[in-house]
C-alpha cells in the first residue's frame, strides 16, 4: 500500500468497521476477525501492475461457504461465492476493478461461514500501481534434476492472461536440451538460445531471420554459455566455460556447478565473428555472467581469483565493469564495482536497470551458480550513492536469475520459497525512489497450481510483446548444420 493512500485507506477501513456489525448482504449476526484470511497464494500487502491476470486464490479457512469481495474505494466492484474456498475471478470484471483502482489501493474482504455463522476477515489491502508490466513473460520449463531431463520447453505466457504458448519444445528437436534464451533489451524481436548435444548450436532471430551458428572456435574454451544482448542488437557477449558438477552426500548444497575455466567473448552477429580483450579472459581468472549496461558502454561480468577444484567453496566472485567502444568493438580496462570477496561472498547474474541508476545481483557464500544455494539473495547497488542494500524481497530459501522490465518499475526473479525445491517466477514492484515492494508469484487459472507443478520456470525474462516464433518455424532450422563463427584477433 502506498503512503500516499494511507489516510485515505484508513478512514475508508474505519467506515468498513462501523458497518460491518451488521455484515450487510452476508448475516446480521456476522463476527469481525482481527487477522486477514489465509490465503493461497499469498496476494496480501502486495503492489499489482494494472494490466496482471487475475490473482485468483484459495482460501485456506475451514468453513461451509464463503464471500470474496473485491472493490475499490469508491464502490463493490466483485462478488464471488464459492463452496470450497477456491476463488476465481471472472477477467472481465477484474480488469474493470484493476482499472478502477489504479494508482490506489485495492480492498479485498473475505467471510467464511463456520458452523452456522458470518465471520468476516480483516480486509486484506493491496496497491495498484500506475505503471504496466511488460505484456509477456518467456521461461524454460525443466524437470529440478541434476543430470538427466525428459521433456524441456521453452515458452511464453501472457501476463495479461492466462494464455501460455511453446516458442520451442524438444520433442520437435530429437530430445534434447535448450537453454539460455535471451533478449535485447526487453524486445521480443532480436532473440537467442542454445540446442545443446544432438543438433547442438546457438539458435539467432534478428531482422525476421533465424540462423543456426557453432560459436565455438580452436581459440576459446567452448561454445557460448551464458549470454547478453548488447543494446543495438549486433553484439551478444558470451562467457564460455568448462563446467563441472560436484554432488554432496552431506551438505546444504546437494550440488554445485564449478567452472574450471572460463572467460568472456564478443560475438558479432553481422560478420559472425568472436573476439576477446585480455580483461575478459585472463588465465589467472575465471570470468563470467557477462551483463551490459542499457547504454552499451560497458559491460558488467563476474570475476574470480582461479583456485584449485578441491578448494570449489572458496571460490568468490567479484562484479568488474569494463567499457566498451561499439564502432572498433574494442575493450578498455577493467574496474570493480562490488568486492564482494571481502565481504566473504560471491557475485552473480548482474544486471543493470533500464535507467542505468540500478544494479540488481545474487550474492551467496561462493561460487556464482547461485540457483542451488539456498542462501543467495538479491542486492541491489546504487551507482550513484554507491550504497548496497539488501531489498526486503528476500526468503530463507534461494532467489537467483532476475531481470527488469522495460520501464525499470518490476522484477521478475526466481524463488525457491514456496518449498525449497522448485523455481517459481516472482514479481516486485520497483518504485521510483528505489524501493522494492513485496513480491507476488506469478499468477495462475488454477489457484491450486503450484501445489501440483512439478517442474521449475527457469530464466524468466521479460519482454514488450509476444515472440513471433513457435516450434514449427523453428524445427527446421534447429535440424540444419551450423554455421561455424570464426576468431576475430583484435590485438
Amino acid at each position: 500500500m502506498q503512503k500516499g493512500n494511507n489516510i485515505k485507506s484508513i478512514l475508508y477501513l474505519t467506515l468498513i468497521s462501523i458497518m460491518a456489525a451488521a455484515c450487510s448482504g452476508v448475516d446480521k449476526s456476522c463476527t469481525m476477525s482481527e487477522r486477514e484470511a489465509k490465503i493461497f497464494p499469498d496476494y496480501s500487502d502486495v503492489t499489482f501492475p494494472p494490466n496482471i491476470a487475475p490473482a485468483n486464490f484459495i482460501i485456506e479457512e475451514n468453513a461451509q461457504k464463503y464471500i470474496v469481495k473485491i472493490h475499490s474505494q469508491d464502490k463493490d466492484q466483485i462478488t464471488i461465492r464459492s463452496g470450497k474456498g477456491t476463488i476465481r475471478i471472472p477477467a472481465r470484471l477484474w480488469k474493470k476493478v484493476l482499472q478502477s483502482c489504479r494508482g490506489g489501493d485495492m480492498f479485498v474482504e473475505v467471510y467464511a461461514k463456520q458452523d452456522g455463522k458470518w465471520i468476516k476477515y480483516r480486509t486484506i489491502i493491496n496497491y495498484i500501481a500506475n505503471e504496466t508490466i511488460d505484456e509477456y513473460l518467456v521461461y524454460r520449463l525443466i524437470e529440478p534434476g541434476f543430470e538427466t531431463w525428459n521433456k524441456i520447453g521453452i515458452y511464453q505466457r501472457c501476463l495479461e492472461n492466462f494464455s501460455e504458448k511453446p516458442v520451442m519444445v524438444n520433442n520437435m528437436s530429437d530430445g534434447n536440451c535448450m537453454n539460455c534464451h535471451a533478449f535485447s533489451s526487453n524486445n521480443s524481436s532480436i532473440m537467442m538460445f542454445h540446442m545443446r548435444a544432438q543438433n547442438a548450436g546457438t539458435i539467432i532471430f534478428r531482422d525476421n531471420m533465424l540462423e543456426k551458428v557453432n560459436t565455438k572456435t580452436d581459440k576459446t574454451i567452448s561454445a557460448g554459455v551464458y549470454p547478453s544482448w548488447h543494446p543495438d542488437g549486433q553484439y551478444i557477449a558470451f562467457s564460455v566455460n568448462s563446467i563441472v558438477q560436484m554432488f554432496h552426500s552431506v551438505s546444504k548444497n546437494i550440488v554445485d556447478v564449478i567452472d574450471t575455466l572460463s572467460d568472456v567473448v564478443l560475438y558479432d552477429t553481422r560478420n559472425r565473428q568472436i573476439s576477446t580483450a585480455e580483461s575478459l579472459s585472463s588465465k589467472d581468472r575465471f570470468e563470467t555472467f557477462p551483463s551490459w549496461s542499457p547504454d552499451g558502454k560497458y559491460l558488467y561480468f563476474c570475476s574470480a581469483k582461479k583456485i584449485d577444484l578441491e578448494k570449489y567453496d572458496q571460490i568468490r566472485y567479484d562484479l568488474l565493469r569494463i567499457s566498451f567502444d561499439p564502432e572498433t568493438k574494442h575493450f578498455g580496462k577493467a574496474d570493480t564495482v562490488v568486492l564482494a570477496s571481502a565481504r566473504g561472498l560471491s557475485v552473480s547474474f548482474p544486471r543493470a536497470s533500464p535507467d542505468g541508476r540500478y544494479l540488481l545481483f545474487c550474492m551467496s557464500e561462493y561460487g556464482n551458480f547461485s540457483i542451488w544455494h539456498p542462501e543467495s539473495d538479491l542486492y541491489l547497488k546504487d551507482l550513484i550513492t554507491g550504497e548496497i542494500s539488501r531489498p526486503d524481497i528476500n526468503s530463507p530459501q534461494t532467489e537467483s536469475y532476475h531481470t527488469w522490465s522495460s520501464s525499470g518499475r518490476w522484477i521478475v526473479f526466481s524463488s525457491r520459497r514456496l518449498d525449497g525445491l522448485f523455481t517459481r517466477p516472482f514479481f516486485a514492484y520497483f518504485d521510483p525512489s528505489g524501493k522494492a515492494h513485496k513480491p507476488f508469484i506469478l499468477p495462475q487459472k488454477d489457484p491450486a497450481f503450484y501445489k501440483t507443478f512439478i517442474k521449475s520456470y527457469n530464466v524468466p525474462e521479460l519482454v514488450i510483446s509476444r515472440v513471433k516464433l513457435n516450434p514449427r518455424i523453428l524445427s527446421r532450422t534447429v535440424r540444419q548444420d551450423p554455421i561455424q563463427a570464426t576468431f576475430d584477433n583484435m590485438e
